[in-house]
């Protein structure tokens, strides 16, 4: 059974960084590509990034581009997204979401993925 553990959610100031990780569990991790989504209160899904089974080039919504950094660590079966430049538009819930293969696809089809329980971020003053 694929399981996926957010953590590292929490409340910081504008301008302020957090480190999400996505503990892994259930399946061959190395093998498959991973992606970070969004929810902000009262709104839909949001793709934020997604990177590879064997690391390479990373993709990223525009908005969080060069402000966020997906990483992976495949000997410790986590998924990690390194958030600086924080703003309260970047309060939301953050999952991590685990792709069928090895490359990632569409941003679009993300969204039917199987994901964790989410971790809360939320920036303000």
């Amino acid at each position: 059974e694929v399981q996926l553990v957010e953590s590292g959610g929490g409340l910081v100031q504008p301008g302020g960084s957090l480190r999400l990780s996505c503990l892994a569990s259930g399946f061959t991790f190395v093998r498959y590509a991973m992606s970070w989504v969004r929810q902000a209160p009262g709104k839909g899904l949001e793709w934020i990034s997604s990177i590879n089974s064997g690391g390479g080039p990373p993709s990223y919504e525009d908005s969080v581009k060069g402000r966020f950094t997906i990483s992976r660590d495949n000997a410790k079966n986590t998924l990690y997204l390194q958030m600086n430049s924080l703003t309260p538009e970047d309060t939301a819930v953050y999952y991590c979401a685990k792709w069928n293969g090895a490359l990632f696809g569409s941003y679009r089809d993300v969204y039917g993925l199987p994901r964790g329980q989410g971790t809360h971020v939320t920036v303000s003053s």
